[in-house]
């Protein structure tokens, strides 16, 4: 008799006949599909429905038509790579110093970027408001020496203040990845280089960044497609005049009740999202091979 488990054919077996292989797929696959793609049917469905009535792809020319979606789009990319390019410099730049300089400490601070990934984005910026917020502890500080009515710091509420929030709560994102890289590197070879007469630059940019780059590739391309969705930081730093794409579904749908508007957006959400996705699963496939 062939062996098996559960009723499914171990490799190397003949078939028994008792339970088809497709059918141990058959829940996952149903799982998937109720939990993720119905879901999002529906959004694309509602997205082509206007509120007259049918099937139209009226709403998508409107959303495009107006200024409010072209604004937030801009903004949406240009902070997703504005604060990639910086969690990408900043978190190279800590992860060398936690992974090649000894210090008192350095396997606390390794560690500590474990948990720090676990922490929600509005503390991060919570953090930051009270620290630089229009009441916040720098412009208490300023106000209680100068006697002036109100601190200099007030970039929070700006695009700026949204960057640097993105870049403070999703630099060890990219940190985690270079870390586990870092640790793969042979050690002699930078020994050999150092004693061949190769400065710390030419060493970083000839031994560790070649062998960095595949996680590099991985932590930017983790980060810019969560900024392109971050909705909680834009929220929290109270930055009015900042609108993203997540928040303006939010505002279609919330506040102008324009469900069909508010799933157009999301459905350019979606598909810029993935098209990034797809492109660096191109890109590390050649780099690979």
């Amino acid at each position: 008799m062939a062996s098996t488990t559960l009723g499914v054919p171990l490799r190397g077996a003949k078939p028994s006949g008792r339970i088809p292989a497709w059918v141990w797929a058959l829940p996952p696959v149903v799982a998937l599909a109720l939990t993720f793609l119905y879901p999002l049917a529906l959004v694309g469905r509602q997205s082509v429905r206007p509120d007259t009535g049918g099937t139209s792809l009226q709403p998508y020319a409107d959303v495009f038509a107006s200024e409010a979606f072209r604004e937030a789009l801009g903004t949406t990319v240009w902070l997703a790579l504005g604060a990639t390019v910086g969690c990408l410099v900043i978190g190279f730049a800590l992860a060398l110093v936690i992974a090649f300089v000894p210090f008192p400490g350095g396997k606390t601070v390794a560690k500590f970027i474990d948990v720090f990934l676990s922490f929600p984005s509005f503390l991060i910026t919570l953090a930051l408001l009270f620290v630089y917020g229009t009441k916040g502890m720098a412009n208490g500080l300023w106000t209680d020496a100068t006697g002036a009515a109100e601190g200099p710091f007030q970039f929070l509420t700006t695009p700026w203040g949204v960057l640097l929030a993105e870049i403070t709560y999703f630099t060890p994102f990219v940190m985690r990845p270079l870390l586990a890289a870092f640790s793969q590197i042979d050690t002699a070879q930078i020994e050999v280089a150092s004693s061949l007469g190769a400065r710390p630059g030419r060493v970083v940019r000839r031994v560790v960044l070649p062998e960095a780059l595949p996680a590099l590739a991985a932590g930017g391309s983790l980060v810019l497609v969560m900024c392109l969705n971050e909705f909680g930081i834009v929220l929290f730093t109270g930055a009015k005049d900042v609108t993203t794409l997540p928040t303006l579904v939010y505002s279609k749908a919330m506040l102008e009740a324009d469900y069909p508007a508010a799933c157009v957006v999301a459905v350019v959400n979606i598909a810029i999202s993935v098209g990034l996705y797809g492109l660096y699963r191109v890109v590390s496939r050649r780099a690979g091979a």
